[in-house]
């Protein structure tokens, strides 16, 4: 007869549902795999496990709790990919207080406070939240040298998008086709904005470039970055679950756009730079940054207070890459950039009680080069595989810095990632 499991198993059980609870929520938050690990390893040993391990991709885990001569494994799948700031930070205070005060916490106690994470709605409604990735986006337009028009139309149509694209995800589409369909939705808003006001004599050009600005809130800069940061600490299985996932989201976007370029003939090639003081254009360098890394980090749902950290931090850096990027290459600023990112990162999320991470990607993802990357996919598309390898190389050596960058940072202000056990 099968014999049932003892008071120690059944309690074993219970702790390692929720250290593995812990572990999907970071997860589906959007977190790199070694802050997962981290998080249910920290509530496991809150909880009395002896010793947590973990294996943790893209979109598994599975887990073993050990208690004395007694383990139990568990496999989870979290197949909703997204980014939740606000969760990660409460996920990160619920396992650092617990950490720092050294109790023995009961897995009642930690089970209802998952069940208030996990409950708490989103702190901005779905129109709101895309209020914010339009004003990144009229943010990304002035920086790729785009004018009133260009920021105008950007706008508009990256609220068009990515309202469409949070709807449609809140009910189950798949991500990719809401990708595509979010990015031409965006593309022929942004046409039809700017071309309306050059029927109306209001300008004298279309001002058709700026359109892939307007799409810019598609650029997977989260998963790009955490996936760069998990290759750092040797986990390769996440590393490039999470990079091949970001290279699909920015591949089906180019895709639209690069099928809207083609039905309407137009073609994405950089714009001339505005010409403006020096001292002028450095205000306004300043500004822009600061709003468009405040609109990313409110669209990925952070707190007013994290998010306008993120602010003053990306400001500071990207400000200076774009003076550097005339003078040295561009990945050189881009690493000098994020490593500035990185410590700053240090410095300013202790103070502010939030992740470190919270502040330093969405900081970092103004700098990513979604441009570089949709043109790379428009040319080779088109069969021009010479100026397709020249913008995708640019692009990718960009990427390849930033997160060497943050890897950096982290190596000099953390323990954990200086040394490994």
């Amino acid at each position: 007869m099968p014999t049932q499991p003892g008071d120690d198993e059944l309690e074993l059980i219970r702790q390692s549902g929720v250290a593995l609870r812990v572990g999907r929520l970071s997860l589906s938050a959007g977190t790199g795999s070694y802050r997962v690990k981290s998080s249910m390893a920290r509530i496991a040993r809150a909880i009395g496990v002896d010793r947590h391990e973990a294996h943790v991709t893209l979109t598994e885990i599975t887990t073993t709790s050990h208690r004395g001569p007694s383990f139990r494994t568990e496999v989870a799948e979290v197949r909703s990919v997204g980014i939740n700031a606000d969760r990660l930070a409460e996920l990160e205070h619920l396992a650092g207080s617990l950490a720092r005060s050294g109790r023995r916490a009961t897995v009642d106690e930690i089970s209802a406070e998952l069940d208030r994470i996990e409950r708490k709605p989103p702190l901005y409604p779905d129109a709101v939240n895309a209020l914010w990735a339009a004003v990144a986006c009229a943010a990304f337009a002035f920086l790729n040298n785009g004018g009133p028009v260009e920021m105008a139309g950007a706008f508009v149509a990256a609220w068009l998008g990515q309202l469409t694209r949070r709807v449609l995800l809140h009910r189950g589409f798949n991500q990719f086709g809401v990708t595509m369909l979010a990015a031409a939705l965006a593309c022929l808003a942004y046409l039809g904005l700017v071309s309306a006001v050059h029927g109306l004599g209001a300008t004298e050009v279309r001002h058709a470039a700026g359109y892939v600005s307007a799409v810019l809130f598609l650029v997977p800069g989260f998963p790009l970055v955490t996936g760069g940061l998990d290759l750092a600490k040797l986990d390769f299985s996440a590393g490039v679950a999470r990079l091949t996932y970001a290279l699909m989201i920015l591949t089906s976007a180019a895709l639209a756009v690069w099928g809207v370029s083609i039905a309407v003939g137009l073609s994405p090639d950089p714009e001339a730079a505005p010409v403006l003081h020096s001292g002028l254009l450095l205000v306004l360098r300043m500004v822009a940054s600061f709003v468009g890394v405040l609109g990313f980090a409110l669209m990925f749902n952070s707190p007013w207070r994290m998010a306008l950290g993120a602010a003053v931090v990306g400001m500071v850096a990207n400000t200076g890459r774009l003076y550097l990027v005339g003078e040295i290459a561009p990945q050189a600023a881009a690493a000098g950039a994020a490593l500035l990112v990185g410590l700053l990162a240090a410095v300013i999320a202790p103070r502010l009680g939030v992740p470190r991470i919270t502040v330093s990607v969405p900081a970092v993802v103004i700098m990513v080069p979604g441009v570089s990357a949709y043109r790379s996919v428009f040319y080779l598309s088109n069969g021009d595989t010479t100026q397709a390898l020249a913008y995708g190389v640019q692009a990718g050596l960009v990427v390849v810095a930033l997160s060497v960058g943050l890897a950096v940072a982290r190596m000099l202000t953390d323990r954990e990632w200086g040394f490994e056990h």
